[in-house]
């Protein structure tokens, strides 16, 4: 697979440098050298691996021979799916198996000469503050930054719905988080509104900033979601939420 014999790096610098010359070598591959690499990965041919270097060169080629190999191998057989999905999507799929590999390989090498619990742990950080091949190719390469404003939040719904629930007052998205109760959320509501808008319908416990809840938009009572079983990804989809309750009433009538 490698013509030219490479030195076999040996401490988390070295592995380190391994992963990033290999790294260098896929996103070529998958980017500048892309129409290239499409040609090479002929569906009519044999299984195909897409292979990164050291040297920061890539090649496809067939897999080695040697059983078990010297190295982790990479995804067997990319070209067979080539005309199968749109090239965006092949490129993607192939790019995320690339991750794969790459740290299938740094990690093979910290077993083989026996990192320990601490160099392993600085080898990953050190890979991790790197962006992925798969974020590289798709353009979705995350700052450092979300990491923060995402902890800040605790959740998207909870700092967004303030938000919106205070500019937009007649808005029908689902209300995800509930008001302080020092605060005047419409203007007319009065203090023993915004107590019960902060305490759970369900369970009466009061608000939490680190847990998810949800308002129904027919009583407007709060709601943790654990207690009427929404997570924050099902609340994304739901364009007016009722509470077990309201759905019950409306059932009747």
């Amino acid at each position: 697979m490698e013509g030219i014999p490479q030195p076999i790096p040996r401490t988390v610098e070295e592995v380190f440098n391994d992963f990033k010359g290999r790294r260098s070598g896929l996103i070529k591959a998958l980017t500048t050298d892309v129409d290239k690499f499409y040609q090479q990965c002929d569906p009519e041919k044999e299984n195909l691996c897409l292979y990164g270097l050291p040297n920061e060169t890539w090649e496809v080629n067939l897999p080695v021979e040697e059983v078990p190999p010297e190295l982790p191998e990479p995804a067997l057989g990319i070209n067979f799916a080539r005309d199968g999905m749109q090239e965006k999507d092949w490129l993607s799929l192939v790019a995320v198996h690339s991750d794969s590999w790459l740290l299938a390989v740094a990690f093979y090498f910290g077993a083989r000469f026996g990192f320990g619990k601490n160099e392993r742990k600085r080898l990953f950080q050190m890979i991790n503050d790197l962006p992925t091949i798969f974020e590289v190719v798709t353009g979705n390469v995350k700052q450092p930054k979300d990491q923060s404003a995402n902890h800040n939040s605790s959740g998207k719904s909870k700092s967004s719905a303030k938000v919106s629930r205070q500019s937009e007052p007649q808005s029908k998205m689902v209300k995800t988080s509930p008001p302080p109760k020092d605060e005047d959320v419409s203007g007319e509501e009065d203090g023993e509104d915004d107590e019960q808008g902060a305490t759970c319908g369900a369970c009466g416990d009061s608000y939490g900033t680190d847990e998810f809840w949800i308002c129904c938009d027919i009583c407007e009572r709060w709601f943790h979601g654990k207690c009427v079983k929404i997570t924050p990804a099902k609340a994304e989809h739901i364009k007016q939420y009722k509470c077990p309750s309201c759905s019950n009433k409306r059932a009747r009538v």
